[in-house]
């Protein structure tokens, strides 16, 4: 792989309505959604086809190379039940984790009781401490570039539905019970995102 496949993909242009009268342009949104499906199947297919740690390491620290807003531009906007939706709502879990990691903990640990499976499936080492649930989330990234994409984003859906139901138990408010049902409805996009990558349609 020469170096400048190795490289993640640039932040396509985003221009103002003044830039774009300015340049005599007429603004092409299909252009942005192509970029956001071709970036997510580049990025995929290099960390899939490279067998390189080194490589895998910095597609898993990707927010951290481009900054979580440029990520967004790219492919927050996206169906989550596609490939660059997936991959976003991924990046997400790992940056919350990392932003949080004591109260991602807490989550989790609490959660555990109430769904073994769940929580077999995601496959955390224990105890699970803010350094596991750490370790975790990245290696759940990691498998999509070095393993098994749709066990990877079945891993991170149960990650998801434990979390929600020790974010349930473990706390009150309104607010708190929306973010808990939102991360069940993430967990079953993610599914969802798996049961398509396996019959080869998910894009």
């Amino acid at each position: 792989m020469s170096n400048e496949e190795r490289k993640p993909p640039r932040r396509p242009a985003m221009f103002s309505p003044a830039a774009i009268e300015a340049h005599g342009a007429a603004f092409d949104p299909m252009k942005e959604i192509e970029a956001a499906h071709e970036t997510a199947r580049v990025l995929v297919h290099a960390g899939r086809e490279s067998h390189d740690p080194v490589l895998t390491a910095r597609l898993v620290d990707l927010v951290e190379e481009l900054g979580l807003t440029t990520v967004a531009d790219l492919w927050a906007h996206r169906p989550a039940r596609t490939l660059p939706g997936a991959l976003w709502r991924l990046y997400v879990l790992r940056e919350w984790v990392r932003r949080d990691p004591a109260g991602a903990s807490a989550d989790y640990s609490a959660g555990m009781r109430f769904t073994d499976v769940n929580h077999a499936v995601a496959g955390p080492a224990e105890p699970t401490g803010p350094d596991e649930i750490i370790a975790l989330t990245d290696a759940i990234l990691a498998g999509v570039f070095e393993g098994d994409l749709a066990v990877a984003l079945d891993r991170a859906a149960a990650f998801c539905r434990v979390v929600a139901a020790g974010r349930g138990d473990r706390t009150e408010g309104e607010e708190e019970a929306q973010r808990a049902a939102q991360l069940l409805v993430t967990a079953e996009d993610l599914t969802a995102a798996a049961h398509l990558w396996r019959r080869g349609n998910l894009v």
